[in-house]
């Protein structure tokens, strides 16, 4: 099993933005030193306990300070994003990064963002058919030679072909050939977007706050999409994030989850899931009430909290409720002794992945 990172960011909103990136960067490095696989750094715009409006600018510093791991937006959101744009910026990536860029999309955004930009949150599918039409562009532009046109329902686009002699026009293209790994996120019951994945060959990425029961019916989403479209889908390219607090003790590790992952779910991630299809996707039991959801409930259900021995069972417990996967995306935590979160990613590396090394999420 590959261990990764997903940076939200969930940053406290008393923490300053310079020290919150700081903070992040610190945790970028630290990883690659341990060997974590890959880092996914989340976008939005209006959402102050995420405060990553361009996680392509913390990419591009991130791969200056690291050497092997991989980057990933976490997810580009689609529907805000001007195709010409989000071309160029993501294919410059993949150069400044040398190849170790992962691009995360996802077809929605919060209704905040959405108003940002002019559109109606309650325009679903309208979001929907925008997104598909950016990626649409996006991916048609990478493999354009020639002269480019497009005119669909959301964008008029003419760009001008390269003149070889003023080497003037459309050029830029990834590193990455035919383009960077697209990863999917999904964050619901039922998702589109996993579909989506499973449909076209991108990485599957299952949100960290879903039970068990409901990640397993993702994958059975992937793997039908996947045989729609002739393909053959490997729970080994599954990612399932995950909030992961481990300390020396369970003791240590449960006080410490209070304090942290506690704090992110009673100030940011509670209020802003009830009331949606998101919170009940986090119960175990359908039936539940939205008042059980308590943080004991999400710390014994949920959440991965524990010292090495118990957090690798958990794993374990997940793989087996979930048939399998292949990379575990441990939720990064800005707890206010910075150390701690430090602490934590080095026992993930040194002694919880030794104990989980020989899940790989391919069959026996």
């Amino acid at each position: 099993m590959q261990f990764g990172l997903f940076m939200m960011p969930l940053h406290p909103p008393h923490r300053s933005y310079a020290d919150s990136y700081d903070r992040d960067l610190d945790l970028l490095q630290a990883a690659d030193k341990l060997g974590f696989h890959e880092a996914w750094i989340g976008e939005h715009l209006t959402e102050r306990w995420e405060n990553a409006p361009y996680p392509d600018l913390m990419i591009a510093k991130a791969s200056a300070m690291t050497e092997n791991i991989r980057l990933a937006t976490g997810v580009t959101l689609l529907p805000i994003h001007n195709p010409i744009e989000l071309a160029h910026r993501i294919a410059m990536l993949d150069h400044l990064t040398r190849g170790r860029l992962y691009w995360g999309i996802g077809h929605r955004a919060i209704p905040t963002d959405l108003q940002l930009f002019g559109m109606d949150p309650g325009q679903g599918d309208d979001v929907r058919r925008r997104a598909a039409e950016v990626l649409e562009i996006v991916l048609a532009l990478w493999a354009s030679e020639g002269k480019f046109e497009y005119h669909g329902e959301f964008f008029d686009i003419v760009a001008p072909e390269l003149d070889p002699v003023l080497e003037r026009g459309l050029h830029m293209k990834p590193l990455q050939q035919p383009h960077p790994p697209i990863g999917v996120a999904a964050t619901s019951i039922g998702s589109s977007s996993i579909r989506v994945a499973g449909r076209e060959g991108y990485i599957p990425m299952s949100s960290s706050n879903l039970a068990p029961k409901y990640l397993a019916d993702h994958w059975t989403t992937v793997e039908d999409a996947a045989a729609e479209a002739g393909r053959e889908a490997s729970r080994a390219d599954w990612r399932i994030g995950r909030d992961v607090f481990v300390a020396e003790t369970s003791e240590e590790a449960r006080e410490r989850a209070y304090a942290v992952l506690g704090r992110n779910y009673l100030q940011h991630q509670l209020p802003n899931r009830l009331g949606s299809g998101l919170i009940q996707a986090t119960k175990i039991d359908p039936n539940m009430s939205d008042d059980d959801l308590t943080v004991d409930y999400m710390m014994d259900n949920i959440w991965i909290v524990g010292d090495p021995d118990e957090c690798a069972q958990r794993i374990r417990d997940l793989y087996d409720e979930t048939g399998g996967f292949g990379h575990m995306l441990c939720i990064t935590q800005d707890p206010d002794d910075h150390q701690w979160e430090m602490d934590c990613l080095r026992l993930i590396a040194e002694e919880v992945a030794p104990r989980v090394s020989d899940l790989t999420g391919e069959s026996p």
